[in-house]
């Protein structure tokens, strides 16, 4: 295992002993400190925000970190995409909950989610913008689908890839299969 990658258990262990909002006040905290709003820290931001939480990394460490994460060539880390792999990876159990809660809402079967497959599956007529004139059903249903699409590339389709990112957030602070397949199954009447 190198550098970066084992650097990167550490910190997901001592953001997961920290409890459900663990990784989730890190995201926070990250956010925070980028105050040019790049969504990105370089190696010396992110050692020291990493020591104000209590998670001190030596200067070798936070350059590996950042330069796992540097996908565009600029010597930074990209937040999102360091915050998603600080993420346990999802077991069998909920995966496959995603997946059903997914194929209940792709009613065209083509591996992508939008409006049109929202229809009969989820109702904005009962949102309250809806209700009070600010909003078409249209718009509540284009709302309720950006939740789960892209935050980088909002175009009305939310794929398999994206479902499952959005829930594997979710599921970082829920603690048992068990309790996470119930809110999944429950929230989606599977």
């Amino acid at each position: 295992m190198d550098t970066a990658d084992a650097t990167l258990e550490t910190l997901r262990a001592q953001c997961l002993a920290r409890g459900a909002s663990g990784i989730q006040g890190l995201a926070r905290f990250f956010r925070r400190l980028d105050q040019d709003r790049s969504r990105t820290l370089d190696a010396a931001e992110l050692r020291r925000g990493l020591v104000e939480l209590g998670m001190p990394l030596s200067e070798v460490e936070a350059q590996a970190v950042c330069r796992r994460w540097d996908r565009d060539g600029s010597g930074t880390l990209d937040l999102e995409e360091f915050l998603r792999a600080l993420r346990p990876p999802m077991s069998q159990a909920r995966e496959a909950v995603i997946a059903a809660a997914f194929a209940k809402l792709d009613r065209s079967g083509d591996g992508m989610v939008t409006v049109e497959d929202l229809r009969g599956v989820y109702s904005g007529r009962s949102h309250p913008k809806v209700r009070s004139g600010q909003w078409t059903e249209e718009e509540a249903l284009r709302s309720f689908l950006d939740v789960f699409d892209s935050p980088d590339n909002k175009d009305g389709q939310v794929t398999l890839a994206e479902f499952q990112d959005y829930y594997s957030g979710l599921s970082a602070s829920v603690d048992t299969d068990e309790e996470f397949v119930a809110m999944v199954t429950s929230a989606w009447r599977l």
